[in-house]
């Protein structure tokens, strides 16, 4: 290994995972990510491999290419080329990341460069010639921002029917060909001296080169094994392929890699473990172990039918019962020996011709085929994926693939624990989720099943809600999931593989349909957004943008503010926020009403997200005719400005625990009239009113384009944004704070919260133009706009509530009915003391519309103008007497003029 990967390597194992210098060449020691005790060691000159020493009870190994990519992704950094070693980056590429020996294939590849424009990257590639003036080559250089482009042929090149043959290969001498998927394979195989060329893909069947070398061998044609990738597709293509090359004239067999702890691993792999497996002596014992392992299973591939693999089962192991699959459905296969052994016996005192022809070892194949009982179970084959655990509710299931025989698909998903515990309830549960899938065994055989199958699951972490994961650092979304501006794909078996993080979500809502080929992006849409909603629109999508790292944001400064967006009809909100939800891959959708939805159904829809906004549209109605209408209580959101939860609930179990789930996402609130609420609330709130002042049908035509641009243009703006994390995150910390200052320096700003979120905001139009070519002109309309938003902000604070000003209104009308006063018993000059109820009896003899009086005595105590003091003093009327001639106490609210 290069002495400064080594190095590397080394300093990160020891600070991750604990490992310490031991007694030989060995680091010991470590915590087992897997199992969690101290018994992970790997050899400290050639640590490639991590292992878990505990062998029988977890054995879990690692390569130190899963565990730290980052080190083996941009070769021309770390072993640059030259004018003296040309091909210096990919020479490292092979020794190091794929463990060649480069005396083996010196003078087989050059080194070359690609550059894809659309992606707008470059990357040197490892070329291999192949037949016909074509090439292959491999991109070595940070390979993921090229998505799918990994690697590539020579453009119009086809490889149908051929194959690549490394140049020491005479394959008119050799006795075995093992035809593998790729070229870093059959090199692969190379080093333990067999025999291998690269067919290049599981389906590319060398007919043309199969033809060509029986031409020039005849007869004498070599064995040839099939050793393609162990997974679905691939080994439907091998049992094709095998009919094929046999009636060619070819004798054929097969090779497959048993696949393990849920990782692909392939013959480059495995060569990779070989040559780090301790002396030569025990390496080689390695490599005999594990080819006739993968024979056996290349074996079992081609069966001709479920008695012959079961056969072959119990001849390798001899286990007297166990399940196996074949053809895609599930058997049992039972060993009697007492008919065995007859049956043998029987065999060697025959007086066929036939059987006094067969040796030792063929009798016993006869014999265990004669009495071997397979049994079908199913009429599919289920088999469990991995193990899946909600820590918080304590639940927890069982991920299985069902498969059909016949190419019949295959089905996806959960059992818990009582359903595969008992034959009945998995009987069920199978057909539940799997049309017509029966099973027809037993209990006992059902735990023989469950206990081979679900002995070392892979534990795949999960999350009940669809965006950013705080504590695991990464977004995980329907079909993609980004940590570190990386993009990872769900894999085939439905989870998202991020090296030692695996993560899924059980959510169903929302449904995102993310684009991830960003050559489809198309930044048209932010030019339209200026000319139809302005510095407005740029302000609310710096807002929808910053959504995306609200727990970033809150964590560093506590706190992320709500967004109000409010206009009369037609002003354009409903269009502005739709299309903003398209940059997020949401069609159709603006928001929920929290009036028509009952307490549990709203705590899910601020549970169910997150660094992505909860949209609340129409929760603020206008009275009709002074009819009481049904009124959201926004104190309820209080808690929401710091993340923390909304609403509380019981865990479903037998002690006392609750579930509090924080609030994760970002507060819009959109809607024909303001918030009424109180001042925390109207504190927390940043506001842009729109209108349709400035509608033209020039505007009225871009926001219909708008409207119909489709989501696959316009959703990789999502992804655009988080491969930005670490510049938006370094954006808002270092400039909210300098924001704030400069909005609390302003005279009409006096209210510390409602600077810090403004600041928030203008900080992210800032952290916008990293993402987004946004010109001086719009950032800084941006910024004027913020600017205006807070001071505005400000003076709705200070006002009074508008029911408030409507009271005093209405009292400054009943007052003057008197010239002393009809309403106010105060006998201080500038205070006013008011009795509720007389106020409303006196409103009621002038047909005047009073609110009902629980909520204007909510409303009474936030008055400003006059001042609220007292509520229900005991006051000494200064106009009214009693029977006494005296003075008439009255309760009264008391206020003092301002």
């Amino acid at each position: 290994m290069n002495h400064d990967l080594h190095h590397q390597v080394l300093q990160r194992l020891k600070a991750d995972y604990g490992l310490k210098p031991a007694a030989g060449q060995w680091l010991r020691g470590g915590t087992c990510p897997a199992c969690g005790k101290r018994e992970l060691y790997t050899h400290a000159e050639h640590p490639w491999l991590v292992r878990c020493g505990r062998q029988s009870k977890c054995g879990s190994e690692y390569h130190v290419k899963d565990l730290y990519d980052d080190l083996f992704d941009d070769w021309s950094k770390r072993a640059p080329a030259s004018e003296q070693q040309p091909t210096a980056s990919a020479r490292a590429y092979l020794e190091f990341s794929r463990g060649f020996r480069l005396e083996l294939i010196e003078g087989w590849f050059t080194q070359e460069n690609y550059f894809d424009r659309e992606a707008n990257a470059g990357s040197a590639t490892v070329r291999f010639p192949m037949e016909g003036n074509g090439y292959w080559e491999r991109l070595i250089d940070r390979p993921h921002r090229f998505g799918k482009k990994k690697a590539r042929f020579m453009p119009g090149y086809s490889y149908r029917g051929k194959w690549w043959c490394p140049p020491c290969v005479d394959l008119l001498e050799v006795d075995e060909l093992w035809l593998v998927e790729g070229i870093f394979d059959a090199i692969a195989l190379l080093h333990h001296g067999i025999a291998a060329v690269s067919v290049m893909s599981s389906n590319g069947y060398p007919e043309e080169k199969l033809r060509e070398l029986r031409a020039r061998r005849g007869d004498s044609l070599p064995t040839l094994v099939w050793a393609l990738d162990n997974e679905p597709g691939a080994r439907a293509y091998t049992r094709k392929s095998v009919r094929k090359a046999r009636e060619l004239g070819y004798r054929c067999e097969a090779a497959q890699i048993p696949q393990r702890a849920g990782k692909k691993t392939d013959w480059n792999d495995l060569h990779q473990r070989w040559m780090f497996e301790g002396d030569e002596e025990e390496r080689a014992a390695k490599v005999e172990r594990d080819l006739e392992e993968a024979r056996h299973q290349g074996a079992l591939l081609l069966a001709e039918n479920a008695s012959e693999k079961g056969v072959l089962m119990y001849d390798w192991d001899e286990c007297n019962e166990f399940h196996f699959g074949f053809d895609n459905r599930l058997y049992w296969f039972k060993m009697d020996l007492e008919k065995f052994h007859k049956a043998k016996q029987r065999l060697m005192e025959s007086d066929s011709h036939e059987d006094r022809l067969l040796n030792e070892h063929q009798i016993r194949d006869k014999a265990l085929r004669e009495c071997g009982a397979v049994v079908r179970l199913a009429n599919c084959y289920p088999q469990a994926l991995y193990y899946m655990r909600n820590e918080v509710t304590d639940e927890s299931w069982y991920y299985f693939r069902i498969d059909f025989p016949h190419d019949g698909g295959s089905v996806k998903n959960t059992f818990t624990a009582a359903q595969v515990a008992a034959a009945n309830e998995f009987k069920k549960r199978l057909l539940g989720i799997a049309a017509g899938a029966i099973y027809t065994g037993t209990g006992q055989q059902l735990d023989r099943i469950m206990e081979s199958q679900l002995g070392r699951l892979k534990t795949v972490k999960t999350i009940d809600f669809i965006g950013y994961a705080k504590e695991h650092g990464c977004y995980v979304f329907n079909d993609v999931a980004v940590k570190d501006g990386q993009v990872f794909s769900l894999n085939e078996e439905d989870f998202f593989d991020m090296g030692r993080l695996s993560i899924k979500s059980q959510s169903q809502s929302p449904v995102l349909g993310i684009n991830t080929d960003l050559h489809a992006y198309r930044e048209e849409w932010l030019e339209l957004l200026w000319r139809c909603f302005g510095a407005k629109g740029l302000v609310v999508l710096a807002f929808w943008f910053g959504s995306l790292f609200a727990e970033q944001i809150r964590q560093r400064q506590k706190s992320y503010p709500f967004l109000e967006v409010v206009g009369e009809a037609g002003a354009g909100k409903s269009t502005l926020i739709e299309f903003l939800w398209k940059l997020f891959g949401r069609l159709e959708y603006e928001g929920f009403d929290p009036t028509k939805s009952t307490p549990a159904s709203r705590a899910r829809n601020f549970a169910q997200v997150g660094n992505m906004p909860v949209v609340l549209i129409e929760s603020e109605r206008e009275k009709v005719d002074g009819a009481p209408t049904k009124q959201y209580d926004w104190d309820e959101l209080k808690t929401a400005y710091n993340g923390r939860s909304v609403r509380s609930t019981g865990v479903k179990n037998n002690g006392n625990d609750t579930r509090e789930p924080p609030f994760r996402g970002a507060l819009v609130v959109s809607q024909n009239h303001a918030v009424n609420a109180s001042e925390p609330i109207l504190q927390r709130i940043v506001h842009v009113s729109m209108t349709s002042q400035s509608h033209t049908p020039a505007s009225k035509a871009m926001a219909e384009k708008l409207e119909r641009m489709p989501v696959d243009q316009v959703s990789g703006f999502m992804l655009k944004a988080l491969a930005q994390e670490a510049r938006v995150l370094e954006v808002v910390t270092d400039q909210a704070p300098v924001y704030e200052q400069q909005l609390l320096e302003l005279p009409e700003i006096r209210t510390v919260r409602i600077a810090k979120n403004h600041s928030q905001l203008y900080a992210l139009v800032d952290a916008l133009a990293e993402v987004l070519p946004l010109t001086g002109e719009q950032i800084a309309a941006a910024h004027a706009e913020v600017c205006a938003m807070a001071i505005a902000r400000q003076q709705a604070i200070n006002a009074d509530h508008p029911q408030v000003v409507e009271f005093w209104e209405l009292y400054d009308f009943l007052n003057g009915q008197d010239e002393k006063g009809a309403l106010n018993h105060a006998r201080r000059e500038g205070m006013i003391a008011v009795n509720l109820n007389e106020f409303a009896e006196m409103a009621a003899n002038k047909r005047q519309q009073v609110p009902p009086l629980t909520e204007l005595k909510r409303l009474l105590k936030t008055s400003k103008h006059p001042k609220f003091i007292e509520a229900n003093k005991v006051v000494n009327s200064c106009r009214m007497l009693d029977a006494f001639d005296k003075p008439k106490t009255l309760r009264c609210w008391l206020f003092q003029e301002t």
